[in-house]
């Protein structure tokens, strides 16, 4: 991946306008100023401040009277300072809405709404690839009531995550800047689908290095690439051809439970639903036996009890303690329900 520097958010003006074309339309204002006050004194032989004030309500056209009654070259004079007046407000107005086209045609202001939007979040996912598999990733993130902001490089993925609605940032993910720049420290997860193992592997120590409680979940592609992906930090490390391999194993010796998992775990195909909730001092869990909540409609399939290890088909006097994570199924709405608590 190669560093795209993310484009700048901050201030009301563009960059080009605030740098160079405002100190050079003030030099001219204040040359224009100067120089009409100098021929005032030279030509009508008045005071410095009679002067200026009469070169500047004609250069700024206010059309107040004049000073005092003007010669033949003082009127001359005096309609040159006009005539410059014009040109000087013209050319003010010319220089701001060129600016402003120049911003909307190079995508500075879509940039700096991007990146509002994402100063504005919390608790999102960070995805690291906009390919076929982060392009899925993020649909499912969004279904699920997940905020998404998408990192790339490439312009063609940065197109077609913000056509799907997506927060965009253009960079390497690997730099700490682009990271930050989509709110790496505040975000609840990374996921990061790079084709390439050892990019993976540094967006996952950048990351950690920024944000050491995210819950990062990352592509292993090559074979043995998984357990370095893991040293990296990576708290879940997904290979798609194992994955496809285990599948499609799966498919073939059961389809029907393949088909029912997927079913449970699709978009709302079913009346209920699998979900993983951790249980929470007042919330509809804690405290309760597996019994208890088998009343209330939700069945305990396990008890996660850490990396790995589950306690399955807990028994009915089974009680829920605060802070435990349990795999439950039922109704697709008792559940949502859950999820958002």
């Amino acid at each position: 991946m190669t560093a795209h520097p993310v484009p700048g958010h901050r201030g009301s003006l563009p960059a080009p306008f605030r740098r160079s074309h405002i100190r050079v339309w003030l030099a001219v204002v204040v040359g224009v100023v100067l120089a009409g006050t100098a021929g005032y004194v030279v030509i009508e032989g008045w005071t410095p401040l009679d002067a200026l004030y009469m070169t500047v309500i004609t250069v700024t056209t206010v059309g107040f009277r004049e000073v005092a009654p003007l010669g033949a070259a003082g009127q001359a004079w005096t309609m040159l300072l006009a005539v410059l007046g014009v040109g000087l407000l013209f050319g003010f107005v010319g220089v701001v809405a060129e600016s402003l086209v120049v911003e909307a045609t190079s995508g500075k202001r879509e940039a700096r709404r991007m990146a509002q939007a994402v100063d504005a979040l919390s608790g999102h996912f960070v995805l690291c690839g906009y390919g076929r598999v982060g392009s899925t990733v993020a649909a499912e993130l969004r279904h699920d009531g997940g905020q998404v902001v998408v990192i790339d490089v490439l312009a063609d993925s940065l197109r077609r995550a913000r056509e799907a609605g997506l927060l965009v940032v253009e960079g390497d993910a690997t730099d700490e800047t682009t990271l930050r720049a989509a709110g790496i420290e505040r975000a609840r997860g990374l996921i990061t689908t790079v084709d390439s193992d050892a990019s993976n592997v540094y967006v996952i120590l950048s990351a950690r290095a920024i944000n050491p409680r995210l819950f990062v979940v990352a592509r292993a592609n090559a074979a043995g690439a998984e357990a370095r992906v893991r040293q990296a930090g990576a708290d879940r490390v997904v290979s798609p051809y194992t994955m496809a391999g285990h599948r499609i194993a799966s498919l073939a010796m059961r389809p029907r439970v393949v088909e029912f998992i997927d079913a449970a775990m699709s978009h709302g195909e079913l009346a209920f639903s699998l979900e993983e909730v951790t249980a929470r001092e007042g919330d509809a869990i804690a405290g309760h036996t597996v019994g208890e909540l088998r009343e209330l409609g939700i069945f305990t399939l396990a008890v996660v009890l850490g990396e790995g290890g589950y306690a399955a088909n807990p028994g009915p006097e089974r009680r829920i303690r605060s802070g435990e994570t349990v795999i439950v199924s039922g109704s697709a709405e008792m559940l949502g329900t859950l999820r958002v608590s």
